[in-house]
């Protein structure tokens, strides 16, 4: 294990953006208290991560080569084809580590279970010692990934969902083919999901659509197929609030993709293609554009 290399991805507590954003521990400690906040909450979270990341590192020192990843810059790393990802944060650090990784194992890390609810971090660091010695023979947990090809051969990886729209708050434009169907729409974009995801901005759409019909007292029995989990070789798609005209239709607006959805952008400018909640980290997608939605070549692998 003395030639593994591990990447130990880390992201700034609350405290710490407060400081970035203020300068200061005294001025940021006066904007939370002058604000009726308390401030001894940001520094005793603070304090639990820290000391979650000495544990980590000391014990992921014993087994390997550790280097130490901000969140800030995971776009534009590179990782070795044999690197061991640790992450050690939230349970949207694991998702926005996974699809900039080519198969790499993943190992999820809960720095402070009184914080997180560490659905894919499913050790704390005193676990490292037993787990680090059985990598090779412990089970993996893999997940689903979509991607979306731009007719450039431009790439991007989703790991909850994609976004397909515009970047400020007008209607997008597009023409939309899935399964030998194809409608011209404008709409507020697309939304995505893949197994994972069902839990995150899928969920709510459906119930805002749940509470639309309860409204009107119309009884709703849709559920996501039961097989919809984080392996699932399928993705599901919603249209946010697609607009019906003389030159646009609704027909296609909700519906799994088995296969590969294609969309060709009409929007002169602000097109845009983002995955999981990650606008900075975006493909541009307009007029002359093409995508193909499917799923990805590659999956994520969580260490169980």
């Amino acid at each position: 294990m003395t030639d593994r290399k591990f990447i130990l991805l880390t992201q700034k507590t609350r405290l710490e953006q407060l400081v970035k954003r203020y300068n200061t521990i005294g001025q940021a400690e006066f904007y939370i208290e002058h604000h009726g906040g308390d401030f001894s909450v940001y520094q005793e979270e603070h304090s639990r991560y820290q000391e979650a990341l000495q544990k980590t590192s000391g014990y992921l020192q014993k087994f390997g080569r550790v280097s130490i990843l901000e969140k800030e810059y995971l776009s534009g790393y590179l990782f070795g084809e044999k690197d061991i990802l640790v992450v050690l944060g939230r349970d949207g650090l694991v998702v926005n580590a996974l699809k900039y990784l080519h198969h790499q194992k993943v190992i999820g890390v809960n720095p402070d279970i009184s914080t997180y609810d560490g659905v894919l971090l499913p050790f704390v660091p005193e676990d490292l010692p037993k787990i680090l010695p059985e990598l090779h023979k412990r089970p993996i947990h893999s997940v689903t990934l979509a991607c979306a090809e731009l007719n450039d051969g431009q790439k991007l990886y989703a790991v909850n969902d994609l976004f397909i729209g515009q970047k400020t708050h007008t209607s997008a434009r597009y023409i939309l083919s899935l399964d030998g169907k194809t409608e011209t729409q404008i709409s507020s974009g697309l939304i995505i999901s893949t197994g994972l995801g069902s839990t995150g901005w899928l969920k709510s759409i459906l119930a805002g659509v749940s509470g639309i019909d309860r409204y009107y007292g119309i009884q709703n029995h849709f559920r996501l197929s039961p097989d919809f989990r984080h392996d699932a070789k399928y993705l599901y798609f919603s249209v946010r609030e697609p607009f019906p005209s003389k030159t646009t239709g609704t027909e296609i607006v909700f519906g799994k993709i088995s296969q590969q959805m294609q969309i060709i952008s009409l929007m002169p400018e602000n097109g845009v293609i983002f995955s999981d909640g990650m606008e900075a980290d975006f493909l541009e997608f307009n007029s002359g554009a093409e995508v193909s939605v499917k799923i990805a070549e590659k999956t994520g692998n969580l260490v169980n």
